[in-house]
């Protein structure tokens, strides 16, 4: 949201009681005044940093550089009335040399600036003819006409001219371009998984379809009808083109599917469709990052001084105020995410975000797709896995934002930290002069520092073991102050210049932050309070999904995923297979395949999306049912073009993909010497609510699915932020894993555990019926355990993963054989369960029990 500076709204209070609003009739009149400039300049008016002037015929100014915020600059005319529901049509010639790209509104002209046309013109040395229409949606009888021209380093030109302002206009229905009727996932298929497409066509029988590669017929069959959609208002069909009878399709590229007199947009059928999405979805971290220049030599094209670091103009993160009458202190807080396309950081959303990332690589420890190196970030070559390094660069500012001793309410967290007011776009992060401000602390940002420090202190142990105990002390001391101060809020209202990110029901995010300390202790505290929740036997799978507000589902998913000795697991683990095959009776019964069916569809909807197939993923590994891991894959053909809209919601990803997200920094839309945002980032998605400017204008009435715009300015539909691409990576990681269990058994025993140390032995059993000859095995600890002295196997250690492999003489083993080797362990603070994802020369062979 973009407000200008107070002082217009000073200049211009007036207005509001000056003039009637007039009808407007068919062809109404003309409300601007003056606006071919035959008079002079009056009555235009501009902000004093620039003067108006008239050259051949037109309005001009010459604007400065080194402004930051759009409205820096302005050229306007006030009192301009407006009818309730006339639809008006605003025309103009500008010309900016050099070319320029400026906002053009029509506005309330006092706080809060409502926007009733909101249009970005790209301005040209040659000059250009352009033209809006919008409905008032109220009776205003003195509106303002702004052309906001700030914003840009270095000085321009700029002259208008015929402006013009008249009702009776035949309103611009937005239709988007939706393309072929036949909808599939552009970026492709995996060989192995559910391959399926939908047909919007008016037909209620079954109609013949065709798959093609190359000109040439691979399969065909018939659709299956299934009626209107109510997420998009479309009848439509069914395609299963995978399970053709007598046909088999074979990996390849261009493929393309016909039905009903149309063609679908090209797609690829190989091993390798979604090799490269969990480095872009994670790798859109460091180009997030605060406090730290980014890098032209590791993101080409994104490279730029560092954010919020106290240089000029930049007041910085390194010793940052608390809001008046909040606190007496200041923090050192430089550094973290920047949480979406503004220069906000929010410990609540943080929290979701940095989880998200360290529950992948926990995940995945074992299977060694996560490795140092593999995101060229600055930290790489560091020996510890980049996803790691990423995610501490998160965790650090989280606890930074925890209050300090001695101080009221130490050990809570702050909730959040931000400008004072709002920023316009375009405005990198190391231009941003506004004052940065510690908002209030609450429970729910305490909690989420408990969780995500908790679980730090596992993962960084075999690493960091210094940084592990700082972990651990900061979420004992934030799951104290909680429990101390349960019901401490971050207030609805303080919403200026960041999002308020309020909560009034925290249990979720107690229940999360016990399971964590109890994964990371296995004390009895954690283990009762988990146990006593109400969020550990009810039904938390919510329709919607999970969110920064809703985070009990992230406490469960952990306790069945992680290797734990809760009495009640294996009751856990049922419920989140029970969750995930509620998620699977949705997308079954939805035409477009999608996880998630609610009347209406949420802001962010797409990563809500995301967190329901992250439930059924979780299902798979505890399962190893293939059904769960179809419903993933069917899942993401929703978010890269099988959808009412015909488009991918990944920058990058699809033959149209969305590319102009909410965001300052990538911000090509508005300044063509800008980035769009990085391959692999994710756009919010479909939102009934359309709360912007923009999506109000252009999307009202629309159906869920057709509540999305690709436009910079739609906030409500097209933002980014960290916590829609952190399901977007554990996802993709998930793909990265191996899918089916292999044909052998392992029998893990710890025969003796003392205060200092462990005895542990292992057999494998080769359960298939042919040998194995050579073989590797591989698991993780639970933190910082090690191997000391092995023995009947070669035995190295990478961080937590462990690799035994064979010896000489125990090569092979026979089907039905087993060899058995063992191992003195060092132990460490904390638990030391037994692993439950072992692998056998790279094939899952053990799950948990």
């Amino acid at each position: 949201m973009i407000r200008p500076p107070a002082w217009l709204a000073l200049a211009t209070a007036a207005a509001l009681v000056t003039l009637t609003p007039l009808p407007a009739a068919a062809d109404g009149p003309e409300q601007i005044v003056n606006g071919t400039f035959d008079t002079g300049t009056a009555p235009w008016w501009s902000t004093g940093n620039t003067a108006l002037e008239i050259e051949a015929g037109r309005l001009c100014a010459d604007i400065p550089g080194g402004t930051v915020n759009p409205w820096d600059v302005i050229v306007g005319q006030n009192d301009i009335p407006l009818v309730k529901d006339e639809t008006y049509e605003f025309s103009f010639f500008g010309v900016a040399t050099p070319g320029r790209v400026a906002r053009a509104l029509v506005q309330l002209p006092v706080d809060p600036y409502t926007q009733y046309l909101s249009a970005n013109p790209e301005l040209s040395v040659s000059g250009n003819d352009y033209r809006y229409t919008f409905t008032s949606p109220v009776d205003l009888p003195g509106a303002q006409v702004a052309f906001q021209l700030g914003g840009s380093a270095t000085p321009w030109r700029f002259c208008v001219d015929d402006v013009s302002l008249k009702g009776g206009a035949e309103p611009d229905v937005y239709r988007p371009d939706t393309g072929p009727r036949v909808r599939v996932n552009m970026v492709g298929y995996l060989p192995t998984g559910p391959k399926r497409a939908t047909l919007v066509t008016e037909e209620t029988e079954p109609v013949g379809w065709r798959l093609r590669r190359g000109g040439q017929l691979v399969a065909q069959g018939d659709t299956v009808p299934r009626g209107v959609d109510g997420s998009s208002g479309q009848n439509t069909h069914s395609i299963d083109f995978g399970t053709a009878p007598g046909t088999g399709i074979a990996p390849g590229t261009g493929y393309t599917l016909e039905a009903d007199g149309e063609t679908s947009r090209p797609f690829d059928i190989g091993a390798d469709v979604y090799d490269e999405l969990r480095n872009d979805a994670l790798k859109f971290y460091y180009t997030q990052r605060s406090g730290i220049p980014i890098l032209d030599t590791l993101r080409p094209g994104y490279g730029r001084p560092a954010g919020h670091a106290g240089v000029a103009p930049n007041q910085g993160d390194v010793e940052v105020p608390c809001q008046p009458g909040v606190c007496d202190y200041t923090l050192n807080v430089k550094g973290g995410w920047y949480d979406a396309g503004d220069h906000g950081k929010y410990v609540v959303n943080g929290g979701i975000s940095v989880h998200q990332l360290m529950s992948a690589f926990e995940r995945a420890k074992a299977d060694g797709i996560h490795s140092d190196g593999d995101l060229d970030i600055p930290e790489s070559g560091n020996g510890v896995p980049d996803i790691l390094d990423e995610a501490r660069w998160e965790q650090e500012f989280l606890l930074s934002m925890q209050v300090p001793d001695g101080r009221p309410h130490a050990g809570m967290a702050h909730h959040k930290i931000h400008d004072a007011a709002w920023t316009g776009l375009p405005l990198l992060p190391h231009l941003d002069a506004q004052r940065r401000e510690l908002h209030p602390v609450s429970t729910a940002a305490t909690l989420n520092l408990a969780a995500t420090a908790a679980q730090a202190a596992r993962l960084f142990a075999p690493y960091d073991a210094a940084f592990a105990a700082r972990n651990l002390a900061a979420a004992r001391k934030a799951w104290a102050a909680a429990k101390a101060d349960p019901a401490r809020y971050a207030d609805a209202s303080d919403g200026v210049g960041g999002g308020a990110y309020d909560d009034n029901n925290v249990t979720d995010e107690f229940y999360w932050a016990a399971a964590e300390l109890y994964l990371t202790t296995a004390e009895k505290e954690f283990r009762d309070y988990v146990l006593a929740s109400p969020h550990h036997t009810g039904d938390i799978w919510r329709e919607r999904g999970f969110d920064w507000g809703s985070t009990a589902q992230l406490g469960r998913l952990q306790l069945a995923a992680v290797p734990n000795a809760l009495p009640d697991r294996a009751r856990v683990r049922q419920s989140v297979l029970e969750g995930a095959d509620g998620y699977l009776a949705a997308q079954r019964a939805h035409p477009y395949g999608v996880p998630y069916n609610p009347s209406t569809y949420d802001w962010g909807s797409n990563s809500l999306v995301l967190n329901n197939m992250v439930v059924m993923a979780v299902a798979h590994d505890l399962s190893g049912e293939a059904k769960y891991r179809d419903g993933v894959l069917e899942g993401l053909d929703y978010l890269f073009g099988r959808n009412a809209l015909n488009q991918s919601y990944v920058t990058g990803y699809g033959e149209v993909a969305a590319k102009n997200q909410h965001s300052r920094w990538y911000a090509r839309q508005l300044d063509p010497s800008l980035p769009n945002p990085p391959r692999g980032t994710l756009a919010g998605g479909p939102n009934s609510s359309i709360q912007d400017p923009v999506a109000q204008a252009k999307l009202r009435g629309c159906a869920p699915q057709f509540c999305y715009i690709d436009d910079i300015e739609s906030w409500s539909t097209n933002e980014l932020t960290i916590n829609w691409n952190s399901p977007l990576a554990w996802i993709a990681s998930y793909l990265d894993t191996p899918a089916a269990a292999g044909e052998c058994k392992v029998t893990y025993t710890n025969h003796g555990q003392w205060p200092e140390g462990f005895n542990t032995q292992v057999t494998v059993t080769n359960t298939g019926r042919k040998a194995i000859d050579g073989w590797t095995l591989k698991w993780s600890f639970l933190g910082g355990q090690t191997v000391r002295r092995h023995w009947s196997a070669d035995i190295s250690q990478d961080g937590a993963t462990v690799t035994a492999r064979n010896l000489s003489w125990n090569k092979t083993i026979r089907p039905g054989d087993s060899v058995t080797f063992g191992f003195i362990g060092a132990d460490a603070p904390g638990p030391n369960p037994k692993p439950e994802r072992l692998l056998l020369n790279g094939t899952l062979c053990g799950r948990p029990a």
